[in-house]
Formats: structure tokens, C-alpha cells, sequence
């Protein structure tokens, strides 16, 4: 399991990086506080404060979740 942190600031950001969640085989959640969400629903995305970084948690392969982080390294964010 890989973990990393994303700051997706806008529709578009949201929609970029359920896209590439989607095209994916393996799980992936994202987490916000106490919440624990599919990242492949856009409308669980939007239900959370997408002011903070949102924590992103790949269940894959470490092959697996290097491909996904370079499709969503543009969002990625240190804490």
C-alpha cells in the first residue's frame, strides 16, 4: 500500500484525478478526517473539504501505485 497526500483545487482537478482513479484495477481510497472515500466517486470527492490535503491510500502493487502517482503527481502535496 502506498501512501501520499493531494490538493485538488478545482472542478477540473477533481475531475482530472477521478479520471485517472477510474482507469485503474486495484482499490483506492482517499481519506479526510474521519471519512474514508471511494476515489473513484466524484461525487464522494466533492462531499469532502477539499481546502486541506486530502489523503490518498493505493491497495496495489508498488508498480501499481507508481504508474497512478505519475498520472496524479501534478496534485501531490507535502505536509
Amino acid at each position: 500500500m502506498k501512501i501520499f497526500h493531494v490538493q485538488l483545487t478545482s472542478i477540473s482537478d477533481v475531475k482530472q484525478f477521478v479520471n485517472a482513479a477510474c482507469d485503474q484495477p486495484f482499490d483506492i481510497d482517499i481519506m479526510a478526517g474521519r471519512y474514508i472515500i471511494d476515489a473513484k466517486s466524484i461525487m464522494g470527492i466533492f462531499s469532502l473539504d477539499l481546502g486541506k490535503p486530502i489523503r490518498v491510500e493505493i491497495h496495489g502493487t508498488d508498480e501499481d501505485a507508481a504508474d497512478f502517482y505519475e498520472k496524479v503527481k501534478d496534485f501531490a502535496t507535502e505536509l
